[in-house]
């Protein structure tokens, strides 16, 4: 028998965090998400990859 449950991540997301946005900041995430088909959460891993690949 199968185990029950979703299957285990390589790279589980056991961190949270909560932030505040102004309105128009969270518009922007949001229509960028909708755009792309991504998660808010995605997008800000991959903004956050962004800025420590700036030199």
């Amino acid at each position: 028998m199968s185990p029950a449950g979703r299957p285990k991540t390589d790279n589980p997301k056991s961190s949270r965090f909560s932030i505040r946005l102004d309105s128009e900041t969270e518009s922007k995430l949001e229509a960028y998400c909708e755009k792309h088909m991504i998660s808010k959460g995605e997008a800000i891993r991959r903004g956050i990859d962004l800025l420590l690949e700036e030199k």
